[in-house]
C-alpha cells in the first residue's frame, strides 16, 4: 500500500448526511485508501455537501473554498451530496477549484437506460483518467469517470453501486445512525428535498437488520470484511445505540407495501394499540412497518432512537414500540402550531392536536422527552401565528426545539405566495422564541438534577441519558476514567444550561433485553 492513498471526508449538514459518509468512508477503505490525518495530508478530498436552506449551502460552498485552499498540492478535491445532486452544472462551470462534482452515490455500471454518466471515486493507477486531471505517471489517487448515476438511478434494475445499501465500516463511536429510507413523498411548500432527493424508497427491513447486527456485534466477532479493508482506521466500537434516520421515519415501508415488497422482519404480532382517525387518519389494519422495524432493532441493542417523525403518523402503536425501548424519546416534525399557516405549508395538524398528543405521551410515560423544529417569517406568518407558538411552547414544555428562518427553494410552493415576512422581523419573532425556550430547556434540564440515570458513555468525559439524542441535544459531563462505551448507572448532580453533570452511583452495565423495562421504572421513581 502506497503512504500517500489517504483521504479525507468533510460532513456537512444533517444525520443522514452523515450515513450517507460512512458508506463512502467504507467504499473508499474498500478501494484502498486510508483516513488522513488532516486535510492538508489528504491526496483526495471529499466534500458532503447540505443544500436544504440558503445557510446551508453558503457553508457548503466556503467550507469547499477552504479546503480548496488548504489542499496540498496535486490532491483532488471531489464534491458530493446535496449541493451538488442539486446545483451540480453550476458548481463545476463556478468553481474551477473542484476536480470533480458527484452527486448522490454512485454505480459501477450505469443502470438501464440512464442518461447521466456520474462518477465513481477510486484511486488511480497512474496515468489521468477520464473527468480527473492529472499528469502522466502521476501516483496521486484520481478520480475515474466510470458511470456513476444519482442514488435513485442507482436503484434501477442493473445497478451495482446503490450508496444506501453500501457496507459501511465499524463506528468509531458506541452510537451509529441508521438510514432507513430516502427520499420522500410529502410536498411540504417550504422543502425541496424531493426534487434532488426523490420520493421515498424503503430499504429491506432485512437489509437495515443486517447492518444493525454488524454494527452491534461485539468487536471480537466481527466479520473478515469489516476487520480489515472495510474497517475505517482509528477505535473502534461495539454500537450501544441504533439511531434510525429518513426523511419521513414514521412512513417508512409504506413505498414498499404498495409494491407488493414488504420483507420480514421476524415480528408479526399486533401491539395491541389501533391508530385512531381523529389523530393520524389510520384505522388500525396493523402496525405500520417502522413499528415492526422498532421491535426488530430493540432486539439487538440496549438502545433505539428515532428521529424526524411526522405527527401524522404518531399512532398509538408507534408511540407503544417507542416507549418499548426504554428510549421514551419523540422528535416530532412539527414546523409550527397555527392552523391557516400550516394549511400554507402544505402540512397536516394544529396546535390544539400536538399539545393533546403530547400529552397522552406523558400520561403513558412521565419522563417522555420532546423534541421539535420550528420555521419563522414563513410568507403569510402574522402576529396571531407568532402569539400562538408563544403559547404552545409555554404549555407544551417541549424539551429541546430548534428554530429556523423561512428559506424560500426554488422548486417549492412557498416561492410563489405572497405576503413575505419582512427579515428583520422573522428574526426578531425567532429570537423570542429561543429566548423563551431556553428558559424551558433549562428547567427540564434542572428537574433531572437529583435523579439516577443510565448514561451511554460516548467519549472520555462525556455521556448521554436517553433524554439527549448524540450531536443534537445537550450531554451529560461524568468522569473522564469512564470508559467509552459503557453503560453507567450515575447520580445527576448538576446543571450547566443544556448540559448536566454526572457521577457515577454504581458499575458498568449492559442491560438486557429484560432489564430495559426496569430501567424505567427507576427513572419514574427517582
Amino acid at each position: 500500500m502506497m503512504s500517500g492513498d489517504r483521504y479525507w471526508l468533510q460532513t456537512l449538514g444533517c444525520p443522514k448526511n452523515q450515513v450517507d459518509s460512512d458508506k463512502l468512508a467504507g467504499r473508499l477503505a474498500a478501494d484502498g485508501y486510508h483516513v488522513a490525518a488532516t486535510v492538508e495530508d489528504a491526496d483526495l478530498v471529499v466534500v458532503n455537501t447540505c443544500a436544504f436552506i440558503e445557510e446551508a449551502r453558503e457553508e457548503s460552498i466556503a467550507t469547499i473554498l477552504d479546503f480548496a485552499k488548504a489542499r496540498k498540492r496535486g490532491a483532488r478535491l471531489v464534491v458530493t451530496g446535496c449541493l451538488a445532486e442539486r446545483y451540480g452544472t453550476e458548481l463545476q462551470a463556478e468553481l474551477p477549484e473542484v476536480d470533480l462534482v458527484a452527486g448522490f452515490g454512485v454505480a459501477l455500471a450505469p443502470p438501464p437506460g440512464a442518461a447521466r454518466v456520474p462518477v465513481h471515486i477510486a484511486r488511480g493507477a497512474g496515468g489521468p483518467e477520464a473527468g480527473a486531471p492529472g499528469a502522466p505517471g502521476d501516483s496521486a489517487p484520481t478520480v475515474r469517470a466510470v458511470g456513476v448515476t444519482p442514488v435513485l438511478a442507482a436503484a434501477a434494475p442493473g445497478a451495482s453501486f446503490d450508496l444506501l445499501e453500501l457496507p459501511r465500516p465499524s463506528s468509531r463511536a458506541p452510537w451509529a445512525y441508521v438510514k432507513v429510507a430516502e427520499g420522500c413523498d410529502r410536498i411540504c411548500g417550504f422543502c425541496a428535498i424531493p426534487t434532488f432527493r426523490g420520493p421515498q424508497r424503503s430499504r429491506r427491513p432485512e437489509d437495515v437488520l443486517a447492518e444493525v447486527e454488524l454494527l452491534t456485534r461485539p468487536l471480537g466477532q466481527s466479520s473478515q470484511e469489516d476487520s480489515s479493508e472495510g474497517a475505517a482506521e482509528g477505535e473502534r466500537f461495539q454500537v450501544r445505540e441504533i439511531v434510525l434516520v429518513a426523511q419521513d421515519l414514521a412512513s417508512y415501508g409504506r413505498d414498499r407495501s404498495e409494491r407488493g415488497q414488504t420483507g420480514h422482519t421476524g415480528h408479526t404480532g399486533h401491539t395491541g394499540h389501533t391508530g385512531r382517525t381523529g389523530h393520524t387518519g389510520r384505522t388500525g389494519r396493523g402496525p405500520q412497518p417502522i413499528v415492526d422495524l422498532t421491535k426488530a432493532v430493540a432486539e439487538l441493542v440496549p438502545r433505539t432512537r428515532l428521529l424526524y417523525l411526522y405527527p401524522s403518523g404518531l399512532t398509538d402503536e408507534l408511540i407503544a414500540a417507542v416507549l418499548a425501548t426504554g428510549v421514551p424519546y419523540f422528535d416530532l416534525s412539527l414546523q409550527h402550531v397555527s392552523r391557516p399557516l400550516l394549511v400554507a405549508m402544505r402540512r397536516w395538524g394544529d396546535g390544539e392536536r400536538f399539545l393533546a398528543r403530547i400529552e397522552e405521551i406523558r400520561r403513558a410515560e412521565p419522563s417522555a422527552t420532546f423534541r421539535s423544529s420550528f420555521i419563522l417569517g414563513y410568507p403569510g406568518e402574522t402576529e396571531r401565528d407568532h402569539d400562538q407558538l408563544l403559547a404552545f411552547l409555554e404549555e407544551a414544555q417541549l424539551d429541546w426545539a430548534g428554530f429556523f428562518l423561512f428559506s424560500p427553494e426554488e422548486g417549492t410552493h412557498a416561492v410563489s405566495l405572497g405576503s413575505q415576512v419582512p427579515p428583520e422581523l422573522a428574526l426578531e419573532r425567532l429570537r423570542e422564541c429561543s429566548e423563551v425556550q431556553d428558559r424551558i430547556t433549562a428547567r427540564r434540564r434542572d428537574d433531572l438534577v437529583g435523579t439516577t440515570q443510565e448514561v451511554l458513555v460516548d467519549a472520555p468525559g462525556v455521556a448521554r441519558t436517553v433524554h439527549e439524542a448524540p450531536e443534537i441535544d445537550g450531554v451529560v459531563h461524568v468522569p473522564r476514567e469512564l470508559k467509552a462505551g459503557a453503560l453507567v448507572r450515575v447520580e445527576i448532580t448538576g446543571s450547566l444550561g443544556t448540559d448536566l453533570v454526572g457521577r457515577p452511583s454504581g458499575s458498568a452495565c449492559a442491560p438486557s433485553k429484560a432489564s430495559r423495562g426496569d430501567r424505567r421504572v427507576s427513572e419514574h421513581s427517582a
